[in-house]
């Protein structure tokens, strides 16, 4: 079960359970994934918002103000999807590596066991980084929302 080196017990793992630590990783990889597509779909709805405010911009309008302050708020949220897709590519890139770097490990007889612990770590620090680059989006969203809806309201008032 254990080979006895002149340093430390190294344990004697066979092709199955490297694999099996090489998939480990996947779950990460399933749950970035899912977030990156969820952050491509957010992105898409932003653009094709802020076309429509572009084109309502061209036209001459008593309140092409209030739709400056829009398209600046939908740019922001254009922009902090866009990091959290990059840093979302990065976690894969990480979760990817954290799989080869723990078979490059085993081939090498164990020698290099801080790289796939470190890749790992990367991997979950970019989707940390994501995770608040989107509820910044999110909650500029919200907010561009209740100022559009208030500004509709005034304008129903008036």
């Amino acid at each position: 079960m254990f080979q006895i080196t002149t340093t430390t017990l190294v344990p004697a793992l066979g092709p199955h359970a490297i694999l099996t630590a090489m998939l480990a990783p996947a779950f990460f990889l399933t749950a970035t994934a899912a977030l990156l597509a969820s952050a491509n779909a957010r992105l898409a709805r932003v653009v094709d918002r802020l076309r429509v405010l572009i084109a309502i911009w061209k036209q001459e309008a008593p309140d092409s103000g209030e739709r400056d302050e829009q398209i600046q708020r939908h740019r922001e949220r254009a922009h902090l999807v866009l990091r959290a897709c990059r840093l979302l590519y990065g976690a894969l890139a990480s979760f990817v590596g954290t799989s080869l770097a723990l078979a490059m490990d085993a081939l090498l007889g164990f020698r290099m066991s801080a790289l796939p612990t470190a890749t790992a770590v990367i991997g979950v620090l970019f989707l940390l980084a994501a995770s608040f680059a989107m509820w910044r989006e999110v909650s500029l969203a919200v907010r561009s929302f209740d100022l559009e809806l208030d500004h509709s309201l005034m304008q129903r008032r008036d």
